[in-house]
């Protein structure tokens, strides 16, 4: 199947071949059709399958057909990363348009984005937050949406902005399109999305697994021995384009800066990084000036780097869902890629419900001088029987023991 059957506009259709596209995703092309005939959608699908551009395309032909340089169509984005990409993937598919676009999230001067609001902008993609800044503001206007895009919805609620986005939502007409995208729903998303959506098609395209293409190897080690092993894996398997995740900000800088001693060729990415240097190290990521970027899970919905090759989960992250994320960022496009994780002690929990979704797609792997694949991990501890009542583990004590006991208890009545 080609592009061809949705009969875009031909300025779009210049535009997808000229960033590339052949053929659509299956996201896409289960998507589109019902987003062209204006219905509400419920997208579901792994990260890296082509959401962006399965609402991207049909806004575009929606908005040709309307008037130009008022903010129409809204994007709403948990993170600056993702609403910049987001932003540059509607300029390379609207290039042969005149439709136009900007991003808007905090981190940066407002003033700019103020003066780019004023004269007049097709498509905003924004973060909840500074949002809500220009609408107090009133340096943006909301009454002629016509089409709303909620993406990675599961992470604005884990982020905390649902309130923000409820509060958004009311400013915007009622008669209007809505379409919410996300790699994984939980309960609550469930419930947001039946107070925005109305009759949608729900699309589930093999929602909760990581992409097929994805090879997964679990590593036994001890806190103390990651960096000994991630070093002898970089420089195993060389370094090109390869994007580690860790749980905290200051774990992200410092072990950015360990490989840096160490000769590689890396950077941080994290939320403590002003937005100029987040851009900075994003870009010399993307453009091969850093083989190595390690980054914080808010990174894991930003980065659309086409070709890593790797991606090295330092820090076991804490959900079955982040962990889908965090591979999301490997083996896109339907390319190939390799997840390994690193397991400690402490680390069973999570693993066994990344095992559940995994099925028998993990192996594990051990390296010399290190932990060797321990199914002890994987072991649940022993249950008593259900016929016996559970007791408490008493030590049997030693007769020298209950000797000295019989002494103390003697001296004590004498006293």
């Amino acid at each position: 199947m080609t592009f061809d059957v949705y009969h875009f506009n031909s300025k779009i259709m210049a535009g997808i071949d000229a960033s590339g596209y052949s053929s659509p995703t299956p996201i896409q092309t289960e998507a589109m059709p019902h987003i062209l005939a204006g219905k509400d959608v419920m997208g579901l699908a792994q990260t890296g399958t082509g959401k962006t551009a399965a609402f991207v395309l049909p806004m575009l032909q929606r908005l040709l057909s309307s008037p130009r340089r008022k903010v129409r169509a809204l994007i709403i984005a948990p993170t600056r990363e993702l609403a910049e990409q987001t932003h540059n993937a509607i300029v390379d598919l609207a290039r042969k348009t005149d439709l136009t676009s900007m991003s808007i999230y905090g981190g940066v001067g407002i003033q700019p984005q103020m003066k780019r609001l004023k004269k007049g902008v097709d498509i905003v993609t924004a973060c909840p937050g500074r949002l809500l800044d220009h609408i107090n503001r009133g340096t943006i206007s909301l009454s002629n949406i016509e089409m709303l895009v909620m993406d990675e919805a599961d992470q604005m609620f884990d982020m905390g902005f649902f309130p923000d986005i409820r509060k958004i939502i009311k400013r915007l007409p009622a008669d209007r399109q809505n379409l919410m995208f996300s790699a994984t729903m939980p309960e609550d998303i469930k419930h947001l999305a039946s107070e925005v959506l109305k009759n949608p098609v729900r699309i589930q395209i093999g929602h909760k697994v990581p992409v097929a293409t994805v090879s997964h190897t679990f590593y036994t080690v001890t806190t103390g021995s990651k960096n000994t092993l991630l070093l002898r894996l970089l420089n195993k398997n060389g370094t090109e384009s390869v994007l580690v995740f860790t749980r905290t900000k200051r774990r992200s800088q410092n072990l950015a800066e360990h490989l840096e001693r160490a000769g590689h060729e890396a950077t941080a990415l994290h939320g403590n990084l002003s937005q100029s240097r987040r851009q900075k190290a994003l870009e010399g990521f993307r453009n091969g000036r850093f083989k190595i970027l390690v980054a914080t899970d808010v990174a894991a919905r930003g980065i659309d780097v086409r070709g890593i090759s790797r991606v090295i989960n330092y820090d076991m992250p804490a959900t079955a869902d982040a962990y889908t994320h965090r591979i999301g960022r490997t083996g896109r496009a339907e390319e190939t890629g390799d997840a390994l994780t690193f397991v400690c002690g402490e680390d069973k929990g999570p693993l066994r419900a990344i095992q559940h979704m995994l099925g028998g797609k993990l192996k594990y792997a051990a390296l010399e001088g290190f932990a060797a694949p321990a199914r002890a991990l994987e072991q649940r501890p022993k249950q008593w029987p259900s016929s016996t009542p559970k007791k408490s583990y008493r030590p049997r004590r030693s007769n020298e023991s209950r000797r000295r006991n019989s002494v103390f208890s003697n001296m004590a009545r004498k006293t």
